[in-house]
């Protein structure tokens, strides 16, 4: 059974296995906690033989806070909407505690993001779950 990139996006978006779609993606009970194989049918999350794998969510993480939530507090402060103060104070416990409350959906949407653009490395759809195989064509 394929995958479709339409299935991809929506189980990246749900937190799901981007594989099979079983909310398996985190551990039960754990807020950041990842699960290294879909319970539901073996497919790897993390990947061994690519350590780098996940930077890609920090760096996403990074960017949707800055973008998300740093930027609208900048532009309130400098279009005198709140002080600056309330400002600084904003945008100091928000950089603490938005990149941990996007944590969870960071690392699903990176993995949403890999397999949107490479749904061929999918067991599903015939590869082998992860690249670095000569797989990539």
């Amino acid at each position: 059974m394929n995958v479709t990139r339409i299935q991809i996006v929506h189980r990246g978006l749900t937190h799901c296995c981007p594989n099979c779609g079983a909310r398996t993606l985190f551990k039960s009970g754990t807020l950041f906690q990842i699960n290294q194989d879909c319970p539901a049918c073996g497919f790897r999350f993390e990947r061994d033989n690519d350590e780098g794998f996940f930077l890609g969510s920090m760096s996403l993480n990074y960017g949707v806070t800055l973008v998300c939530f740093l930027l609208p507090v900048l532009l309130l402060a400098f279009n005198k909407v709140i002080g600056v103060t309330t400002a600084i104070v904003l945008a100091c416990v928000g950089a603490m505690l938005f990149p941990a409350l996007f944590y969870r959906s960071s690392r699903s949407w990176w993995l949403m993001n890999y397999y949107f653009f490479f749904p061929h490395h999918l067991p599903a759809n015939g590869g082998k779950g992860r690249a670095g195989e000569d797989d990539n064509v």
